[in-house]
């Protein structure tokens, strides 16, 4: 009986201990807890790199930042989203918004131009007999030329001989007045006045070098001759460009074009007055549309009478009174969009809830003040990135999601430490650096010229990576000098030609900011704009070198700067010694 209650008891003992310890827990729960307990180390990250990983504490191992605990990741994600940390956002100051509908009828369109000689006007200065320039008064460009001033001084043996028979003429113009007539006829043929006519017959005294003058007024534009050149009859010797009105021409984009008309009214303001508005109404709009650049020329004709338009001068147009249908239409903010070719991308916050994105293409229209017509890749409703989105893509792109740079899904990370791959970024780098900009071929001369520049350039950034703002900025003056000495002749496509002058005019910007600032945060700031235009340099016209494109997230307010480098080890130029290893390589430019 004493058995019998102490096995009762015990029995008793159990089932209370066994509900106690399991009491409430299904199977498929004691299941997950068995391979929770398996799988119970903690994970570490990094706050501005979530996609580094690792299984104990320290440093970033691209920043150096410390590593924080990593968040639970989210089950059910398609393939290109990808989620970021609380922190992570708020550190970038990610923002987004959502896109709606707005009205495009009578808002105004913004156009980049560029003013140009007035080809109407352009005239030209040639001689009317031939001969051997003896002297040249005009011997430069730009300067200006009034009717009647005196250009050159030429010898003419036909001329001479002329002259000649105008005093034999004159002594027998009473007996032969129809052969002395003849003979001054044939002296007007070549453009000589009545008085320079009269002079030599009262004179009696042959010129060995005849004086011309300007047959017309204007700027001399070019010059085609020079001393002791021999001329022939009809040949030009100067170009001369009437600059008392301009052309102002300006790109409109092929799904713009119906929005213009001539006529239409065109406000124009340039860098050089930019509190000024000038007034002025379209005359003409090519009917041939530019099927390299996709655009035609729109044509406007200032007035230049005070000389403000100079050739060659940037203006912007701003016209209004855009006669369009008034249907809603979908907007997105410029701030959005990303550009890389001919694609544009934006990102989509697909969880109302949770920092989820997802990388979208987009066609779009026109843009209409701050924002672009959005013609598909969108809904209404739908909640995108409007602040940071570069840092977004940074993101994508190193976690191998889609991105502004990679169509595919390619993995760059790998390994337990999270360690950058360097050989899977080079391959994605060979598949999407053609989409980006197109390779010309160019003389091996002019590319030795740009890798002076770029010589130079290294030199500059090495000084930033040491915190020596004065170096930088005699470095960025050296740049400069080399950079004019940059021969655009050796340039013979016009593609070519056109690209490098607007290269140029970036990179001396650029380089000129840095130059006038001893604040080296502000050289900095210039710096991501001249790493921006020598990479479109070496990507468009090569330098025969390997170089190393490299991406610093955090650098410019989280917005994330590149960088070129000629070496793959991280200097980080825009940090210095404060995070000298912060960044990776994003793209190698062979």
């Amino acid at each position: 009986m004493k058995r019998i209650i102490l096995y009762t008891v015990l029995l008793a003992a159990g089932v209370l201990l066994g509900w106690m310890l399991f009491g409430g827990i299904s199977h498929a729960e004691i299941a997950h807890n068995q391979v929770a307990a398996k799988e119970s180390n903690q994970m570490w990250t990094c706050s501005m790199h979530p996609q580094i990983m690792q299984s104990e504490p320290g440093n970033c191992p691209i920043c150096g930042m410390e590593l924080i605990p990593a968040q639970s990741s989210s089950d059910g994600l398609l393939a290109n989203e990808f989620k970021l940390s609380k922190n992570a956002v708020a550190l970038a100051n990610i923002q987004t918004s959502i896109i709606g509908t707005g009205k495009v009828a009578d808002k105004g369109i913004t156009l980049s131009g560029k003013i140009e000689e007035n080809e109407e006007s352009n005239v030209v200065q040639v001689s009317y007999f031939s001969g051997r320039i003896e002297h040249l008064t005009i011997n430069f460009t730009g300067e200006k030329v009034q009717k009647g001033q005196l250009l050159a001084y030429i010898y003419s043996p036909e001329l001479y001989t002329a002259q000649q028979e105008l005093l034999t003429a004159a002594s027998l113009k009473k007996d032969q007045p129809l052969l002395y007539k003849a003979v001054r006829n044939k002296l007007k043929l070549w453009k000589l006045s009545e008085s320079q006519i009269n002079e030599i017959e009262a004179t009696a005294e042959v010129l060995k070098n005849f004086p011309v003058y300007a047959t017309v007024s204007g700027t001399i534009s070019e010059k085609l001759v020079a001393e002791g050149d021999y001329v022939k009859q009809g040949q030009t010797i100067l170009k001369m460009a009437n600059l008392e009105t301009v052309w102002a021409n300006f790109d409109v984009y092929e799904n713009q074009i119906n929005a213009f008309k001539k006529g239409q009214e065109i406000r124009i303001t340039t860098n050089v007055y930019p509190q000024k508005e000038f007034k002025a109404k379209v005359a003409f709009i090519d009917p041939i549309l530019n099927t390299k650049t996709r655009t035609v020329k729109l044509r406007v004709v200032l007035d230049n009478k005070n000389n403000v338009f100079k050739p060659g001068m940037f203006v912007e147009g701003q016209i209004t009174g855009i006669s369009r249908d008034d249907k809603q239409r979908l907007m997105a903010p410029a701030s959005a969009i990303l550009w890389t070719g001919k694609r544009s991308v934006v990102y989509v916050k697909t969880n109302p809830e949770a920092p989820v994105f997802e990388m979208h293409e987009i066609i779009l229209g026109t843009k209409i003040g701050e924002g672009y017509e959005i013609l598909e890749g969108l809904n209404m409703g739908d909640e995108i990135v409007t602040n940071g989105t570069f840092t977004v893509d940074a993101a994508a792109q190193l976690r191998g999601k889609k991105s502004m740079m990679n169509k595919e899904k390619t993995q760059v990370f790998s390994g337990d430490k999270g360690q950058l791959d360097l050989e899977k970024t080079t391959s994605l780098d060979k598949e999407n650096t053609s989409s980006r900009t197109k390779r010309l071929v160019v003389s091996k001369d002019f590319q030795q010229q740009l890798k002076t520049v770029f010589n130079d350039y290294i030199i500059l950034k090495d000084a930033l990576v040491k915190d020596d703002s004065e170096k930088t900025q005699k470095v960025s003056k050296i740049l400069l000098e080399h950079l004019s000495t940059v021969d655009m002749k050796l340039l013979i496509d016009k593609e070519a030609h056109n690209q490098w002058m607007i290269i140029e005019k970036g990179i001396k910007r650029a380089a000129g900011n840095i130059l006038i600032t001893v604040n080296i945060k502000e050289q900095r700031m210039h710096f991501k704009k001249l790493s921006f235009e020598l990479t479109n340099a070496i990507e468009v016209f090569s330098i025969n070198e390997k170089v190393y494109r490299q991406f610093c997230p955090m650098a410019d307010s989280n917005e994330g700067a590149y960088w070129l480098s000629k070496e793959e080890k991280v200097m980080n130029p825009y940090y210095g010694k404060a995070m000298l290893a912060c960044g990776e390589v994003k793209q190698i430019i062979k």
